[in-house]
This record gives C-alpha cells, structure tokens and sequence, in this order.
C-alpha cells in the first residue's frame, strides 16, 4: 500500500487518555526531516525522525488527582505501515502517514498529590496513540 511521504513541517499528534496532562504534546508538534529527498521542496522524514528533539528530553506531567508535576520519556512504536517499504531515500526508509500507532509516556519521576499527602502517582506507563498529520497530497511511497 502506498501512502503520503512525511516531510519537514508535517507534524505528530498524540492523544493520551485523561486525566493525563503532558503540557509539551498537547498540541501537534512539528517533524524535522533528515532525509537526503525533498517532498514539496522540503526534506522528507525517515525512521528515526519520529520524535523531534524536543521530545527526547524527559517532558514534564501531570495526572490528577496527582498536580504536583513529574517528568517521563516519550516512545512511539511504528509499524511497517509508517515506513515505506520499497521507495528509500538514501539515508534509510521514508516515514509514511498510515494509521495511528503506540505512543508510550515512561514516568520518571512520578507527579504527586499535593502536600500535606504528598502520595506519588503509581502508574509509570502511560499508553496513548500518536498519529502524523500532513500537509502532503501528492508524494507517495510504499
């Protein structure tokens, strides 16, 4: 199946379910290609462009009732049907849109209640989804 190639400016969305709160992916975050290729005069994105670097750094949350922010990691698991099987750019296989896939948020250092109780949230993984949204409606690859 051939979908639209993924490219600089192109962005990843995620959804978590409530009562998660992680501020830096509330909204959609722009992608950064390194791909050697230009999709509409911007570099395509290949595995490993996934995550923008802002994202690689631990992200703080939140999760009532625990409002005392906490930091986790965040991971996206994507499937065959987000890298392009056959096109290649030269650097590695291209990014496609397909479908939503696994997003996971790792606690780090947990988000409490707020003094005096002070309890520490006891769910260290979070799982959500994570879906590319593009501007694309020309390039494809498969």
């Amino acid at each position: 199946m051939q979908d639209f190639i993924i490219k600089t400016g192109d962005m990843i969305k995620f959804t978590f379910p409530p009562p998660t709160l992680i501020p830096p992916i509330l909204a959609p975050v722009s992608l950064i290609g390194k791909g050697a290729t230009f999709v509409m005069k911007m570099p395509a994105c290949i595995v490993g462009d996934e995550l923008p670097p802002p994202l690689l750094a631990p992200l703080p949350y939140t999760s009532p009732p625990f409002v005392v922010p906490g930091t986790g990691t965040l991971k996206v698991t994507l499937t065959a049907k987000h890298k392009s099987a056959v096109a290649k750019d030269k650097k590695g296989a291209y990014l496609i849109k397909g479908t939503p896939f696994v997003a996971e948020f790792t606690v780090v250092k947990p988000a409490q209640m707020p003094p005096p109780a002070a309890v520490p949230d006891p769910l260290v993984k979070k799982v959500g989804t994570a879906e590319f949204v593009t501007s694309n409606t020309v390039v494809k690859a498969g």
